[in-house]
Order: C-alpha cells, then sequence, then structure tokens
C-alpha cells in the first residue's frame, strides 16, 4: 500500500487508511452513555471495542452507573454470578449499538464489541463452548464477539463455535504454534459451517495475538542490557502476521473465500508500553499491517493523539531480523515454548482473579 499523500491529521484514524482497524481496549457504562465512545468513533476512527474481567473489575469497583442496576438485581433474586453477567452484557449492548452503524456502512468487516467468557472455563471445553452460545444468544447483537481464550482446551471449543455460526474473538495468544492451532480451528469450523448449509459471511472472527507481555517475560530472563531485550514481543507478532498471511493464500483459502469466508483478522492485544525504557508508541508504530487490528488502551490512546506518526506496513518490514531474534533466543538461555506458556497461564490466571475480585466487589457493593 503506498503511502496516502494527505493522510489524516488524526495519527490513531491515520491507521484505518493504512488497512488497520484501531479497536479501544476499554467499556465503561459512562464511556458509553456519556457520549465518549461514539465521539472516538468519529474524531478517532475507532472501529471496535474490546473488554475483559479485568476491564470490568475496574469499572465496577468505581460503582458509577451500576449501583442503581445491581440494588434492583440483588433486590430481584438475582445472584452475584447473574448479576455480573446482567450488568456486563447491557454494557456489551449498549456498546455495541453506537458501533452497528461503523458495522452497517463496512459491510459487516468492523463495528465490533468483545465479551469474554468466564476465564475460570478456560480450560473446560464443554462448559466454554456452552457459555459461549449462551453470551451470543444473550447479547443479541450481530456485531459481538465472543472472547474464548487459546488455551489447548480452548481450541476445540474456538471450531465448535464457529462451525456453530458465533463470531469470535480468540484471545490469549502467545505462542507461533498456538496461533496455527487457532487458524486451523477457524478454517475448520467454517468448513463444517458451509457443509451444514449456513452462511460463513454471517461468522467473523479476529486472533488475539498479545504482544506487550512477551518482552515482559523475555525480559526477566535475559540478562541486564542484552541485545535481544526489548525486541522478541515485535519479532514474535511479525511472524505471526507472516504466518496469516501464508496460511490465508492457496487454494484451501480460494475456495472457502469464493463461498463468502472472512478472513480471521490478527488484533495486536496488548501493545501499550510496560518499559518506561522503550517508546511509548513501540507496539503500533512497529505493527501497522493490512487486514489487522491494533487495541489501544487509554496510555496508547494518550501516546499517539499527543505524538503519534505511524507510517504503513511497518508489520513487513525487517523480518529477517524476526527469524535471527528467535534463532539467537535460545543460545541467550530463554525458551521460547516455556515462556509463552508460563505467560498463557499468567493471563488465565489474572483475567480469572479479576473475574473473582470484581464477584467480591458486586457483593460488598450490593
Amino acid at each position: 500500500m503506498s503511502a496516502n499523500p494527505n493522510p489524516s491529521p488524526n495519527p490513531i484514524a491515520r491507521l484505518n487508511e493504512y488497512g488497520q482497524s484501531p479497536w479501544y481496549d476499554n467499556l465503561t457504562r459512562q464511556l458509553v452513555g456519556g457520549g465518549d465512545l461514539a465521539a472516538m468513533v468519529e474524531h478517532d476512527g475507532i472501529r471496535g471495542v474490546t473488554s475483559n474481567p479485568t476491564i470490568f473489575e475496574k469499572a465496577m469497583a468505581s460503582g458509577e452507573g451500576y449501583d442503581d442496576q445491581l440494588r434492583a438485581l440483588r433486590a430481584a433474586g438475582r445472584t452475584t454470578d447473574e448479576a455480573y453477567w446482567e450488568l456486563v452484557l447491557d454494557d456489551v449492548r449498549a456498546a455495541a449499538d453506537v458501533l452497528r452503524p461503523t458495522f452497517d456502512r463496512l459491510g459487516g468487516t468492523d463495528g465490533f464489541v468483545s465479551v469474554e467468557c468466564a476465564p475460570d472455563l478456560a480450560y473446560d471445553s464443554e462448559a466454554t463452548m456452552r457459555q459461549a452460545r449462551w453470551l451470543h444468544e444473550q447479547a443479541d447483537r450481530a456485531n459481538v464477539l465472543v472472547k474464548i481464550p487459546a488455551t489447548a482446551e480452548g481450541v476445540p471449543a474456538i471450531e465448535e463455535s464457529i462451525a456453530v455460526g458465533i463470531s469470535i474473538n480468540i484471545t490469549l495468544i502467545f505462542s507461533l504454534s498456538r496461533y496455527s492451532e487457532v487458524i486451523e480451528a477457524y478454517l475448520r469450523g467454517v468448513e463444517r459451517l458451509i457443509a451444514a448449509g449456513g452462511d460463513p459471511m454471517t461468522v467473523a472472527s479476529v486472533a488475539s495475538f498479545f504482544v506487550s507481555r512477551v518482552d515482559t517475560e523475555a525480559d526477566k530472563r535475559l540478562p541486564e542490557g542484552h541485545a535481544l531485550r526489548g525486541r522478541l514481543a515485535v519479532a514474535n507478532a511479525k511472524l505471526a502476521y507472516r504466518l496469516f498471511r501464508d496460511r490465508f493464500a492457496g487454494e484451501r483459502w480460494a475456495t472457502l473465500e469464493d463461498q463468502g469466508t472472512r478472513l480471521q483478522r490478527p488484533l495486536w492485544a496488548s501493545t501499550s508500553t510496560k518499559n518506561e525504557a522503550y517508546s511509548d508508541t513501540l507496539y503500533v508504530d512497529e505493527l501497522v499491517g493490512r487486514d489487522t487490528v491494533n487495541t489501544l488502551a487509554q496510555p496508547s490512546i494518550d501516546a499517539l493523539r499527543d505524538h503519534g506518526d505511524p507510517q504503513p506496513d511497518t508489520i513487513t518490514e525487517g523480518l529477517d531480523d524476526a527469524d535471527a531474534v528467535m534463532d539467537q533466543l535460545g543460545a541467550a538461555g530463554v525458551d521460547y515454548d516455556d515462556l509463552t506458556a508460563t505467560i498463557e497461564r499468567q493471563g488465565v490466571d489474572l483475567f480469572e482473579q479479576s473475574y473473582l475480585d470484581c464477584l467480591a466487589t458486586l457483593d460488598k457493593r450490593s
């Protein structure tokens, strides 16, 4: 893609011109009800919203906008868990309604809101499949994606959900091997959907490949001052994008595409810089690519508005260097498989703890 001679002055909106959709990594009742989300859609070109238990725990702990409904739900006899899901789904539906014009304008290719399955189900395939179906039915919006974690047990739940026509955001992907499994689950799921007479155009999916946490864990394992510090996360994501381009090509993909199947776009998640020694826009600047999504938390939004200057197609640059980083990792004493397995477990544990903390917060506030 050639550079636009007159790019948008807003660096966030400019990502759309480069083929990358900026999504906002936050969802609160005030964000939607106060009009801030609509303003971000209009002025920043935001095309989606992601949520997770950590985001909802922070939102509900503040109580703002939630307490009256919570008291009513508890007075009506709802359990804490039932109240949690009613509050979450109300927020998700409201955000989906704000983004529905975007969804319609872009022919169902963008304008999504994500809601995550309970993280304590991450290692239970059957329970995850049941809850994915329930969340899909309860959300009752074409532009809502159900989030399933990319654990070994999550992969069959992904395939099954796609096969029955549920749009899925696969979360907590860290390794290239697991990403390959996720792509295969999507392709098999769509093939099963088509074989059963379903319409693949009604199904959307993104694969959320986590970024900054990879550097955080790798830097812990590398000696101070080592040349690989701060380089693994970008290399990992660049190679994931190459894998995406390789797998969504060829005869199998051409057949599915002819039948209306949509690309399962890579989504760069956890893209706020955690190490102050690195650029605060590092994981945006290096990962601009066509047919991708970048979920931006508020620190990244602020940094981009202040001094961002993203350039097109940076994701395709430096692939030889990315390969070299992976080759040198073992020699530096870092086991890639162990590193990615560790941060996958940590990711599930973090979301589960946030989910439990949120239930405890609701108990206290009610």
